[in-house]
């Protein structure tokens, strides 16, 4: 895909003002965190009182790990999320019951210098996307990159969306990407002022940018 139609995903909102500010700079996916070990877990109380506002052109993605999927089906039917991202060691059969219940599904990896691929290949029926992250001691959030020529080795058609310690001055690198299996860049801590807060001036022109240039 060019890097002109990658789509963006703001991952580790929580504070209604600034998803709404967020949604407002055009973000083709928000990302809410159900996971209670990590700083930015949403909790319940924004979504339950009613502050939060997300047009409808804006995909909700709920963000779980190791989760039971039945309760990953309850919350996403809850709070109408149309997307389950799998951040842990959920199974193929475990996604494919996800998928069966009518949600997109997610899947993640956390990619390391000896991460193999082929692994991938049980997951290819059961997951519209795989989501490619940091090899970290907790799922998700370290802020740092993974070696992106490590892609080289992913020899499969599921289109993929980059992740895992991305900043506003990878704008460029980004764009040298020519892997047309490449959907999509998911943001969160290299744009925040505070876990869970994002800087809407820099998201802003992130997006901007990744939708302009040729």
């Amino acid at each position: 895909m060019s890097t002109t139609g990658l789509k963006i995903k703001v991952c580790g909102m929580r504070d209604p003002g600034n998803i709404a500010d967020i949604a407002a700079t055009g973000p083709d996916f928000l990302g809410f965190i159900f996971y209670s070990k990590s700083s930015r877990f949403v909790g319940t109380e924004p979504l339950l009182d009613g502050n939060i506002i997300v047009p409808p052109s804006i995909k909700k993605v709920g963000v779980f790990v190791d989760e039971m999927p039945e309760k990953v089906i309850e919350i996403c039917q809850k709070y109408q999320l149309e997307v389950a991202q799998l951040h842990g060691n959920e199974s193929s059969r475990y996604c494919r019951q996800i998928q069966d219940a009518g949600l997109t599904v997610f899947k993640a990896f956390a990619i390391g210098e000896f991460f193999n691929f082929k692994q991938l290949e049980d997951y290819t029926e059961c997951c519209s996307f795989f989501l490619f992250d940091t090899k970290g001691k907790l799922p998700g959030g370290t802020g740092h990159k993974f070696d992106w020529q490590l892609l080289e080795n992913y020899q499969m058609d599921v289109p993929f969306f980059l992740s895992g310690g991305i900043k506003p001055e990878d704008l460029n690198s980004i764009q040298q990407i020519k892997d047309p299996r490449l959907y999509g860049v998911d943001i969160n801590s290299g744009f925040e002022i505070l876990p869970a807060f994002k800087n809407v001036s820099e998201v802003q022109q992130f997006i901007a940018g990744i939708k302009s240039k040729i």
